[in-house]
């Protein structure tokens, strides 16, 4: 039976191939020469007697015969890893996935007071640019992931909410005597757009039934809600914030409200992982510890928190 497996390593070239869709990506990811995950492919086509792959154009497509092996040994090499984790040195790691201003903004402080008060345990943290946060358990190498989203992740996920999203315009702190701001100042302002579907304004706008008095097909757009926060601080525009993530800089006077009112996008910061995670003791201690570092919002001076905004854009 083992002698009629294909090789182990040209599995995993195709798995990698089959996951990034580039034979240049897989054998970057893999330490191997283009021409060497080419040659893999070929021996698993030769041994399997049919097409894995077809290109059309500069694309590669997998075949139908290729989209079940993918599906398959994308299981199967998560179910080795895990396998071979505990028998690893430095395996007390959990390795956490985490969107970058998240991470900027909130996670480093706390994994530092983690650290700091319970040094047993350890967290690799990889903090991730990503439009949409997703993770994906079985083909990426990680135990857990904190995610924005509405709390649905998929079958055999955990999902546990640490705070939720508020959005709130910001700008530079200003003086006590500087002209209030109103909807209509709003219209003639630069925005700032945290992302290219300037989501986060027409969320906001709708809530206040204001989506058709303000343009927004206009301003300067950012990848990152990091970059909008610092663009806005510096006082190039207003931006959109997360109440959580600027919580702080609106205590320290370092961010200023021109619209003392939050608006619940309906998401919010989940820590998830795999219900049948074999570090589900160290999974439920993260958790835990998380949750206690979650600043209450309450005490912040602001008009009211408006619930009931639309999860998605209108």
């Amino acid at each position: 039976m083992v002698e009629s497996l294909p090789p182990l390593y040209a599995l995993r070239a195709f798995e990698v191939a089959a996951r990034s869709s580039s034979f240049t990506r897989a054998a970057e990811e893999l330490s191997l020469t283009q021409s060497a995950i080419s040659r893999h492919i070929r021996t698993l086509e030769s041994q399997f007697g049919c097409r894995l792959f077809e290109r059309h154009g500069p694309r590669l497509v997998l075949t139908d015969a290729g989209q079940r092996l993918a599906r398959e040994l994308k299981a199967g090499f998560r179910i080795i890893e895990d396998a071979c984790l505990p028998l690893r040195s430095g395996s007390a790691q959990l390795r956490l996935k985490a969107p970058s201003t998240l991470t900027m903004r909130w996670l480093l402080r706390a994994l530092e007071k983690l650290k700091s008060d319970s040094p047993e345990l350890a967290v690799q943290l990889a903090s991730v640019w990503m439009d949409f946060d997703h993770v994906d358990f079985y083909a990426e190498p990680y135990d857990c992931a904190i995610l924005l989203g509405n709390g649905h992740f998929g079958t055999g996920v955990e999902a546990c909410k640490l705070f939720d999203e508020w959005l709130i315009p910001i700008g530079p702190a200003e003086a006590a005597d500087a002209l209030p701001w109103s909807l209509e100042r709003l219209r003639d302002a630069p925005l700032i757009h945290p992302s290219a579907d300037r989501r986060d304004w027409r969320r906001w706008l709708q809530a206040h039934g204001a989506l058709d008095r303000v343009r927004l097909d206009r301003g300067t757009v950012f990848d990152t809600l990091d970059q909008a926060i610092s663009a806005a601080v510096a006082g190039h525009g207003l931006s959109i914030g997360d109440l959580h993530l600027v919580a702080e800089d609106i205590r320290r006077g370092q961010v200023g409200l021109p619209f003392p009112s939050a608006v619940a996008s309906g998401d919010g910061y989940y820590l998830v992982w795999l219900r049948d995670s074999p570090r589900q003791e160290r999974l439920v201690r993260l958790r835990a510890f998380l949750l206690s570092q979650v600043t209450p919002i309450d005490d912040l001076d602001l008009d009211y928190l408006q619930a009931g905004a639309p999860a998605t854009p209108a």
